[in-house]
């Protein structure tokens, strides 16, 4: 055995091989025996399984569940961003339990690519709203909102968690559609391993969305960062004429 063998920590081998364990032999959905089992099994203590268990759900490949257990990760969440879609509602269509924590909410100064797309000088304080969403009590993404505050008069005493878009709509008649998102790829950075449980720099999919309403007045900017091994997103075009694509 070589030396750098030796010297790993005996959670992360582990780990090691309760993750070549899942891959091969479990299937989305089953839930992995006992901490007890396990560490009678592998001949370690239960702080041991829990560390190793704990690397697991930091790739993904498992979830914790309070009372129940560790499950095995189903496929990753397939969500289709269209112009009127809403990621609670869409969780809900398909049975999927959800949760919007808020975290932090204040007036801010807003960086300058905010506050150019809502047309003030940068540094104007803005609303920003910080979300934690948990899907299945796991957590999925974190999403900083920027509202314009002339169009939300009271919202840091009404908003307490739960859905943004039934708020705007239950208050203040605001139903926001997307104008514009850009899609792209980030690293973890140390926020995002706390809230969301993985590695460091670990994938992640950052969506940026200008959300509008009726008028085609900008009402918010949201950016959300979700754990790329637990999400996907989809962008159908079902009115394109083909006759238009070209590679």
């Amino acid at each position: 055995m070589s030396r750098q063998a030796l010297r790993e920590p005996r959670y992360q081998a582990l780990a090691d091989t309760l993750a070549q364990e899942v891959r091969t032999h479990f299937q989305p959905g089953e839930w992995l025996p006992g901490e007890t089992h396990l560490a009678r099994r592998f001949g370690v203590n239960r702080h041991t399984v829990r560390r190793a268990l704990d690397e697991l759900v930091r790739a993904g490949l498992v979830t914790r569940h309070q009372g129940l257990g560790t499950l095995v990760v189903d496929r990753r969440l397939d969500y289709a961003v269209s112009a009127a879609s809403k990621v609670t509602h869409h969780l809900a269509e398909r049975g999927i339990a959800s949760r919007t924590e808020c975290l932090h909410q204040a007036m801010t100064p807003a960086p300058e690519g905010v506050a150019m797309r809502f047309g003030v000088a940068a540094e104007t304080p803005l609303i920003a709203v910080d979300t934690l969403r948990w899907v299945d009590e796991a957590p999925l993404m974190r999403l900083r909102h920027w509202f314009d505050p002339e169009r939300l008069p009271g919202w840091l005493e009404r908003y307490r968690g739960g859905s943004t878009r039934a708020l705007l709509d239950q208050h203040y008649g605001l139903r926001l559609h997307r104008l514009r998102v850009r899609i792209e790829a980030a690293g973890a950075d140390r926020d995002d391993q706390r809230l969301l449980c993985c590695a460091d720099q670990a994938p992640l999919l950052q969506l940026t969305s200008d959300n509008v309403d009726a008028d085609g007045a900008l009402v918010e900017v949201s950016i959300s960062r979700a754990r790329a091994d637990r999400l996907a997103y989809h962008i159908d075009f079902p009115d394109s004429p083909t006759d238009e694509v070209s590679s």
